[in-house]
């Protein structure tokens, strides 16, 4: 992510990690290195549990396992917990057994590393298992797969980790901190004066302006999806990696970006992902969730519910709240 130079009062650091670019403000820059260290620690952490691009991680080992039960570490049942939650809030419109169809698509390896246009055929799509046939003891942190699924937990394991490490970072430093990963967004500790002011665009990579809509945070998180930015060809089809598990297929576009405010990265990312899947049904999803939100339309036309303010330009905003 591109941010601004931050004020006076703050002090940052950004670096590249899981695919996208990892931010770190602090309200004291005293607290930076020690702010860092947590950060880097946590991304290590769910990277070697959550990433279906590493041979030797915990998600690849339990997907070739699939049919077998096994027992899996605390980090992981915390990131299948997670997943599981998503899923049963939005109905299975964020459904972490689409591994499958994410590989059938062609993501099936790091998204630098995706052929800029493959001429592989698609296979027939398939609709996601669904979450519900996924066998999980949370005491015992048994799990069993059924044979030939495969779990993706890329909707949730990223903005769980902006959460976590937010939350240990303000707690050893007793500072504020905002935590971005792709312009997901978690808050901990306290804001800074006026507020963690967090510049919209569909790219979180993009430069920030002081002329585009921003936001401020006085806590929580934010988190923003679209189908803009992480794209990719494939048999003369442009594809997106936000999947439908009722179809298999990227989601049909109705939503260029959906950003969402919540309570956690996790529950803001949800909401988000969620809303990219549903459509136009999103509007009345999201008015019963009672989230704010901020919907833009393929042509530009923008929905506003919950609450959300509408678009003001503010001056020199912080770290960009874009899609991954």
């Amino acid at each position: 992510m591109t941010t601004r130079a931050p004020e006076p009062a703050l002090a940052k650091v950004s670096f590249p990690a899981l695919g996208t670019t990892a931010e770190l403000l602090v309200t004291e820059p005293r607290a930076l290195p020690a702010a860092e260290v947590i950060l880097r620690a946590e991304l290590a952490a769910v990277d070697r549990t959550c990433s279906r691009f590493r041979a030797d991680s915990e998600l690849t080992r339990i997907n070739l396992g699939a049919g077998t039960p096994t027992t899996v570490s605390e980090g992981f049942a915390e990131a299948l917990h997670a997943a599981l939650r998503a899923a049963r809030l939005t109905d299975g419109a964020v459904d972490p057994t689409v591994g499958r169809a994410m590989r059938a698509l062609g993501y099936d390896r790091t998204f630098v590393s995706l052929r800029p246009d493959d001429v592989r055929p698609l296979p027939a799509p398939r609709p996601a298992p669904g979450w519900r046939r996924i066998a999980y003891d949370p005491h015992t942190r048994r799990l069993r797969l059924p044979p030939s699924v495969h779990l993706d937990l890329g909707a949730t394991a990223k903005a769980l980790a902006a959460d976590r490490a937010g939350r240990d970072a303000a707690a050893a430093t007793g500072c504020g901190v905002l935590v971005s990963l792709g312009g997901d967004l978690a808050t901990a500790g306290p804001a800074p004066e006026g507020g963690w002011r967090v510049a919209l665009a569909d790219d979180h990579a993009r430069p920030a302006t002081d002329h585009g809509p921003a936001v401020a945070l006085s806590g929580g998180a934010l988190a923003t999806s679209g189908i803009r930015v992480r794209t990719w060809r494939r048999a003369g089809r442009t594809l997106h990696h936000i999947v439908d598990p009722s179809t298999g297929e990227p989601a049909s576009p109705v939503w260029r970006t959906a950003t969402v405010t919540a309570a956690t990265c996790v529950d803001a990312n949800t909401a988000s992902t969620a809303a990219i899947v549903l459509g136009e049904r999103a509007v009345d999803w999201l008015r019963s969730a009672n989230l704010p939100a901020r919907l833009v339309g393929l042509d530009g036309r923008v929905v506003r519910l919950g609450g959300w303010p509408p678009d003001l330009p503010a001056p020199s905003p912080q770290p960009a709240g874009g899609s991954r």
